[in-house]
């Protein structure tokens, strides 16, 4: 169906109408008999797109599931999501890419494109099925374990050299887990010592970064850096970057905003890994996203259902759900940020790296109509049971952020109306 979306400010600086015709693509003109929504006020941003979302289908339906998490996701602005590999059967074969990215057109409200697992049932010994799953019809080029690292430098290498081929990149979850273990759950220091929580130091992160930007540097193939949490992995994408090594990285909002000091009551919401970390590296990574070190903001949503969070704090799973603050999270930290810039971390930098068409991110004549539209004078305080996740693990609950998702529109089909699922 066509659509006229009026008076809407694109990223920020010209006030216009925008055009969307019958195949769902943005035209230079009105189309006849096409709705009017009215965005007056609004910011007209690409759709947001999150290299790094868990929905937790199959396997574990009753904590998310691709459409509950679509919703979520659409909620937040976003018209794709990139679903991670570590469901119940692993994404790890040309089949399991498949049934997610046919769960994903099944609900229809964002783009679901399923990251492949490098590794064989994430066990990090033999390569996962990942020219299969790049060459099907799921197309993937994302492949991560994350959850899991890749901790066999042997293993990474050789992941790197084969996704080369078909122009892949490798997400990795830095934690060396001879330094890192299973257990910790608690940035080493002054905290984690005060609670007899197992520690997590930043350099367990740190020394998996370093080795992959070298082996990255070694194949010639790209490396992604998930959820960067220390300012010690910023020193050494920063690094990596200036002597031209095929590097990214994301930061998430949760990064951004909160704190280890958060762990002090035991609190399993604020469970998460890597974890929280102390205000200095918070402020470097703010500094590294604002200066393009970060490249991207991703989400890591990861839901849980209550009996899986509700236990004392070192036995709780890790994780914490994000697809719907996101934005607002971004909004509220970020000081001197334009909505341009709000557009290159949420929406295109993402797109670019996941390989998915960046011409679909994009706010001009013949490029897929996904939009979102947000109210920049707005507040909203989090209530963590007004969602359309299954799960109510939100560290941001009580918390109040800025801006609003007024409307979503994917493909030219709004998906939320006035705050609301359409």
């Amino acid at each position: 169906m066509a659509l006229t979306i009026t008076g809407a400010s694109v990223l920020g600086e010209t006030t216009t109408d925008l055009y969307v015709d019958d195949a769902g693509l943005l035209v230079d003109a009105p189309v006849a008999g096409a709705e009017v929504l009215d965005a007056d006020g609004l910011v007209a941003l690409p759709g947001l797109v999150d290299l790094h979302t868990h929905l937790r289908e199959p396997g574990r339906e009753d904590a998310e599931t691709v459409l509950t998490g679509s919703r979520a996701a659409a909620l937040g602005g976003y018209t794709a999501v990139l679903a991670m590999a570590n469901t119940s059967p692993v994404t790890d074969t040309a089949e399991a890419a498949l049934r997610v990215l046919e769960l994903g057109r099944e609900a229809g409200l964002v783009d679901v494109q399923p990251v492949g697992a490098v590794t064989r049932g994430l066990a990090g010994e033999e390569l996962a099925e990942l020219g299969l799953m790049a060459r099907s019809r799921a197309r993937v080029r994302v492949f991560s374990d994350d959850g899991k690292c890749v901790h066999d430098a042997r293993v990474m290498r050789r992941a790197l050299e084969y996704v080369k081929a078909f122009g892949g990149v490798v997400s990795q979850h830095s934690q060396d887990p001879s330094l890192a273990g299973p257990t910790a759950c608690c940035h080493e220091g002054e905290v984690s010592g005060r609670l007899g929580l197992p520690g997590w130091p930043g350099i367990a992160e740190e020394v998996i970064v370093a080795r992959d930007v070298m082996l990255a540097r070694h194949t010639g193939s790209r490396v992604h850096v998930a959820h960067v949490s220390t300012a010690g992995s910023v020193e050494v994408v920063r690094w990596a970057k200036a002597q031209g090594i095929a590097v990214t990285a994301e930061v998430t909002p949760h990064h951004l905003l909160l704190t280890t000091d958060l762990v002090s009551g035991y609190d399993p919401t604020f469970k998460v890994n890597p974890p929280l970390r102390p205000a200095e590296d918070v402020a470097a990574l703010r500094a590294a996203l604002a200066d393009g070190t970060i490249d991207a903001v991703a989400t890591d949503h990861a839901p849980h259902a209550r009996h899986d969070k509700e236990h004392a704090f070192v036995d709780a799973a890790f994780g914490m759900v994000g697809l719907e603050q996101a934005l607002g999270v971004v909004r509220t930290v970020m000081e001197g940020f334009s909505w341009a810039d709000i557009a290159r971390v949420m929406s295109t930098n993402p797109a670019r790296i996941a390989g998915l068409d960046t011409q679909g991110r994009a706010l001009s004549a013949g490029a897929p109509a996904h939009l979102t539209l947000v109210d920049p004078s707005a507040t909203v305080t989090v209530d963590r049971d007004v969602t359309a996740s299954l799960s109510r693990n939100n560290p941001y609950h009580g918390r109040e952020l800025s801006s609003r998702v007024v409307h979503t529109v994917y493909g030219g089909k709004v998906t939320v109306r006035d705050g609301a699922l359409a």
